[in-house]
C-alpha cells in the first residue's frame, strides 16, 4: 500500500501518518527501489491502534508509553487515569451547566451576572455603587472572583458575611462617602488617618486575620500595589496606614 491508501483505510490524513512517523509512534516501513514507502497490513493495524488510543483522549506521549509496553499493564493504568480525568471533567461541566441554568433564569441578565453565586451574594449585600469608590470596590471584588478558585470564593463570601448586617452596611456607606471626599485631598490631610482608623475598626477580626496572613505574600503585595495605582494619593495613603494598623493589631 502507498501512504495515501494506508491513510484512507484507517481514516486519517497522510499528514497524520507522517507526523506519527516523526514522533516514533508508527515505525517507518521499508521503501521500494523508487523511494516510496511500502505499507503492509500490519502497518494499518498499528496505525489503527494509535488512532483508537488518541480518540480515547490519550496524549501522544501517553500513547508512546502504552505502545512500548508489550504486556499492556501500562495501558490499563493510563486508561484508569483517563477515566478519572473524564469523571472530573464531567463534574465540572455539570457545575457549569447548573450555573448557566441559574443565569438564564435571571430576568435582569447583565455582564456582572457571570460572577460566581458566592460573590454575587456578597455584592448584593454591599451598598449600591452610587459613589466612585463603591464602584471601584465592586470592580475589585469581581476581578478577585474571576481569578479565584472555588474554595477561595467560598472563603471570601464567608469573610464578607458579617458586613451584610444592617449596621455594617450603614457604616460601609459612610466609609465610601468619606473615601470619595479624599479623591482630591493631600495625603497629609488629617482625615486620611481618621478614615484608616475607622476602616480598621470596621473590618471583622476574621477578615483582618486573613488579610494580615497574606500581606507578605508576593502575589498579594503586587495586588495591593496595583490597586494603589488606581486610587488618588490620599486614598492610597489610607490603605497604606490601614495595612500598618492591621499588622500592629495582630
Amino acid at each position: 500500500m502507498r501512504i495515501g491508501e494506508l491513510a484512507a483505510l484507517v481514516g486519517v490524513s497522510t499528514r497524520t501518518v507522517r507526523h506519527y512517523h516523526h514522533l516514533g509512534l508508527l515505525p517507518e516501513p521499508e521503501r521500494r527501489a523508487n523511494g516510496y514507502r511500502e505499507y503492509r497490513l500490519r502497518d494499518a493495524v498499528a496505525l489503527a491502534r494509535v488512532r483508537r488510543l488518541a480518540e480515547l483522549g490519550l496524549s501522544l506521549d501517553e500513547i508512546r508509553d502504552v505502545l512500548a509496553d508489550d504486556q499492556g499493564r501500562e495501558l490499563r493504568e493510563v486508561l484508569e487515569e483517563l477515566d478519572a480525568d473524564l469523571a472530573r471533567q464531567q463534574q465540572a461541566i455539570a457545575a457549569r451547566r447548573e450555573r448557566l441554568a441559574a443565569l438564564l433564569a435571571e430576568a435582569d441578565l447583565h455582564p456582572d451576572s457571570t460572577i460566581s453565586p458566592d460573590m454575587a451574594a456578597v455584592l448584593r449585600g454591599l451598598p449600591a455603587p452610587e459613589s466612585a469608590f463603591a464602584r471601584f470596590d465592586r470592580e475589585m471584588l469581581t476581578l478577585l472572583d474571576t481569578g479565584a478558585d472555588p474554595a477561595t470564593r467560598a472563603q471570601v463570601a464567608e469573610l464578607f458575611r458579617p458586613l451584610a448586617e444592617p449596621a455594617a452596611l450603614a457604616e460601609a456607606q459612610r466609609l465610601y462617602a468619606r473615601l470619595d471626599e479624599l479623591a482630591d485631598a493631600d495625603p497629609r490631610d488629617p482625615r486620611v488617618a481618621e478614615v484608616a482608623r475607622d476602616m480598621a475598626d470596621y473590618l471583622p477580626e476574621e477578615m483582618v486575620a486573613v488579610m494580615v496572613s497574606t500581606l507578605d505574600d508576593r502575589q498579594t503585595g503586587d495586588w495591593l500595589r496595583e490597586m494603589s495605582v488606581e486610587l488618588s494619593a490620599a486614598q492610597a495613603e489610607v490603605f497604606r496606614l490601614l495595612v500598618t494598623m492591621l499588622k500592629e493589631r495582630m
